[in-house]
């Protein structure tokens, strides 16, 4: 579990943003990047220099029980560098070190000398190796691909479109645990008693006996949580990390605490499934909570310094002591990472007429 915390515009779903463009590139850069187009990375905005400076990305993770780094570096037209260590007993070993368009492979590498020369014949400047490897194949490779683009699951931005479609797709793909999808819906207390299919894309929600709705007639917070469901409960049940931005957006303080509650539950989480989120809801620090919510190595704060840049830093910095108030102690400003509220802005921007109607 991480749980993020900043104020507005701090950076928080910039961080997801990244994870996500490094598992959009082991996807896509060599399938679906045109060959002359560049690499489409977003460098800072507010510094005229970072479009000159290079993009690093790096991901460790453990997968089938082996620890694995991977990591590349981009700038606006190509990828410069590319690594990938495996360390099975501990030890490292080099799987590919990439510098611009050479390729060097480790000794282990259970790859011919043939392909891997048709692998460095086919690579392109704005392509990853990993991506190109994936595509052919190759035994080494393909459990970090798979880790980037089976076990990532992201829930950033989507609407009752989306949301249908998701709740469609699980129904038909996981058959058996669509009575735990319902029993979540009830527990959130939003009414709905069942949920029907009428045709193949077309998802009705069934109010016990006082009627039927379509999708885009629930609330928001139904939405949002009916939204959630198809992948948190893949991710208990397969396993895997689920990343989403604002996981409090629309849904009632409880609610979220008991959606997280469920990554902490080893009878819920059987696929040892792992949660990244951001929020602002402080009520999930509260000491009556942690215990079934969050750990304190869980939680995180980002913050932006002068230049708009933002740092990202652990709770973990400040020794917090087991009886300490966090949710307290963060609205208070104690560890940073909240908005600095101008009252006098405030009062300002009534006293000029912007709230009523006059601007």
């Amino acid at each position: 579990m991480a749980a993020v915390y900043g104020a507005n515009a701090s950076g928080k779903s910039n961080l997801l943003d990244g994870l996500e463009f490094m598992a959009d590139a082991v996807r896509d850069s060599f399938m679906r990047w045109q060959p002359f187009s560049g690499v489409p990375r977003s460098p800072f905005k507010l510094d005229l220099a970072a479009a000159d400076r290079v993009s690093v990305f790096v991901a460790e993770f453990v997968e089938h029980g082996v620890r694995y780094t991977y990591g590349f570096e981009v700038n606006d037209d190509r990828v410069l560098a590319e690594w990938l260590y495996s360390y099975p007993e501990k030890r490292k070993r080099v799987l590919f070190d990439r510098t611009d368009d050479h390729v060097r492979f480790g000794r282990s590498i259970a790859v011919g000398t043939e392909k891997l020369d048709v692998l460095e014949r086919f690579l392109r400047p704005n392509a990853l190796f990993l991506s190109l490897a994936a595509q052919f194949n190759t035994p080494d490779v393909m459990p970090v691909y798979r880790w980037f683009t089976r076990k990532l699951r992201f829930r950033l931005n989507d609407d009752h479109r989306d949301v249908a479609a998701r709740v469609v797709a699980f129904l038909a793909d996981h058959g058996p645990h669509a009575e735990r999808l319902v029993e979540l819906l009830h527990a959130a207390d939003v009414g709905i008693s069942e949920l029907r299919l009428d045709g193949p894309d077309d998802l009705r929600l069934v109010h016990g006996d006082r009627g039927v709705l379509r999708l885009e007639e629930e609330s928001a917070g139904t939405r949002s949580w009916l939204g959630l469901l198809p992948e948190v409960l893949r991710v208990l049940v397969e396993g895997g990390v689920l990343v989403i931005d604002e996981i409090d957006a629309s849904l009632h303080s409880l609610l979220s605490a008991r959606l997280v509650a469920l990554f902490n539950d080893p009878e819920s989480n059987r696929g040892y499934g792992q949660l990244v989120f951001t929020t602002h809801d402080a009520t999930l620090l509260h000491p009556p909570l942690a215990d079934e919510v969050l750990d304190r190595d869980e939680v995180w704060f980002v913050e932006k310094d002068r230049e708009g840049a933002s740092r990202l830093y652990p709770l973990s910095d400040f020794k917090p002591r087991r009886e300490d108030n966090l949710e307290r102690r963060y609205l208070a400003g104690q560890y940073g990472a909240v908005p600095h509220v101008y009252e006098e802005h405030f009062k300002t921007a009534v006293r000029d007429g912007v709230f009523s109607g006059q601007a």
